[in-house]
């Protein structure tokens, strides 16, 4: 999908954030409710030469150079594993650094960058109307980054305005958040999502019901597992599979990937042993859930091993320690 496809639901949420006056907004939700996609449109409805009610116009040179990433009046502060993702370009210094291999991009918004930032925002524009700092996601600025940010937040010139969107508000500064107007996304609802995910993820009408369950709700998350090699037959059988200690259908993801599986295994898993349904797998798949000391005890374990997973450790190893893991936890429920 190109920029400026917005689905339904964010395009609602922009209509209502055109209609604020602050200098900074706050994106925030959990993840894989679009908070880069609606940060993105409503800086590029703030730069729009021809803007409309519903947001930028699409067709103008200032539309198109945020979608080919050239324009002068935008800095994207986006960690530069996701500036290479996303397209966004590196200064000078920087890609000549990451192209000579002396160092790896980081994940986290540096302060140097963040220093850049604060320098964009106090030249002249050049179209001569608004600049704009989109900050994505907000929660990866560290410590001196944020800080670096603080004051033009608080006193920015008049032409300039922020879009931060964030999947986790709690991490940032108090100062920063107490400096932004705070929008929280709103969850969509079943009936527009479903058929969003079959055109965007061009998927049959049964496979856009089975992801949206496996992402608990999340349009993003939806389209994201849709694309990492599973079929929805093999993530409803990954429970059993993982009970029989049969780690091969995970074995060719990431360990992130793999961790988000475990997670969403054993909330289900927590959900049942309470009396709920679960949320992520369907009911019938799941084993016998094991004593909730069990649960508690593998569900900090793996909240532990989140902090960390984008850490290089060896893969081979930390896959094998989370399937023994796993196969343990759930054998619990069978003696």
């Amino acid at each position: 999908m190109s920029d400026t496809a917005l689905a339904p639901w964010l395009q609602r949420q922009l209509h209502a954030l055109l209609g604020w006056r602050a200098h900074a907004v706050l994106l925030s939700g959990p993840s894989g409710l679009g908070q880069y996609e609606l940060g993105l449109a409503l800086a590029r409805a703030w730069l729009c030469e021809r803007p409309q009610p519903h947001g930028a116009c699409g067709q103008c040179p200032s539309c198109h150079a945020i979608e080919v990433r050239t324009h002068a009046d935008l800095c994207a502060l986006l960690p530069e594993t996701l500036s290479l993702e996303l397209g966004w370009p590196l200064d000078e210094s920087t890609q000549r650094e990451l192209d000579d291999k002396k160092r790896k991009p980081s994940k986290a918004i540096r302060v140097e960058a963040a220093r850049q930032a604060v320098a964009f925002t106090q030249t002249t524009s050049a179209r001569g109307g608004t600049q704009v700092v989109l900050v994505y996601p907000a929660e990866r600025l560290n410590v001196e980054a944020a800080n670096t940010l603080l004051k033009t937040l608080e006193e920015p010139s008049p032409s300039v305005r922020f879009v931060l969107a964030t999947e986790a508000a709690h991490l940032l500064l108090p100062t920063i958040r107490s400096r932004c107007q705070t929008h929280t996304l709103q969850w969509p609802d079943e009936t527009e999502a479903l058929p969003w995910l079959q055109v965007s993820g061009e998927m049959t009408p049964a496979a856009a019901q089975a992801w949206w369950r496996a992402s608990g709700g999340r349009p993003d998350e939806a389209l994201a597992l849709s694309q990492r090699g599973f079929t929805p037959e093999q993530w409803a059988g990954l429970p059993q599979a993982l009970a029989r200690g049969d780690w091969k259908v995970l074995g060719e993801q990431a360990p992130a990937a793999q961790l988000d599986v475990l997670q969403k295994l054993c909330h289900d898993l927590m959900a049942r042993a309470a009396g709920a349904a679960p949320r992520f797998f369907p009911a019938e798949q799941l084993p016998p859930p094991p004593p909730w000391r069990v649960l508690a005890r593998w569900a900090d374990e793996l909240a532990q091993a989140a902090r960390s997973v984008e850490h290089p450790y060896q893969a081979g190893l930390l896959q094998e320690a989370w399937a023994a893991r796993a196969r343990q936890a759930l054998a619990t429920a069978r003696r």
